[in-house]
């Protein structure tokens, strides 16, 4: 038996992801290096994600294990992204085509 909950209220929430949408936009037009506007984005991103879960899925109202069940695949997603990032490092990529020599004789 679960203990009755108060309702949240959904219009503060609405305001809310509303002001980080705007912080968003607001984020990606100032001239900051690109990595720290990665960095503020995915933080901003992860906030409204978290108050959709917690008050749109009703996370917040529900026992502790349902929550880390709920985040075990952004854990996971984590660790294969950190794990394969060397990889991606280590690739060559070719950015420009270069001129091919032609194989006939002059």
């Amino acid at each position: 038996m679960t203990a009755a909950h108060k309702t949240p209220n959904y219009m503060a929430i609405f305001w809310w992801l509303l002001a980080l949408t705007v912080i968003e936009i607001a984020v990606i037009y100032t001239p900051l290096a690109k990595l720290l506007i990665v960095i503020l984005l995915v933080g901003l991103a992860l906030s409204k994600a978290s108050l959709v879960a917690m008050y749109f899925m009703h996370l917040r109202f529900e026992p502790r294990t349902l929550g880390l069940i709920a985040l075990t695949p952004l854990l996971l997603c984590a660790l294969l992204v950190f794990a394969l990032l060397p990889d991606h490092a280590a690739t060559p990529h070719r950015t420009t085509v270069t001129a091919e020599h032609s194989t006939t004789p002059e």
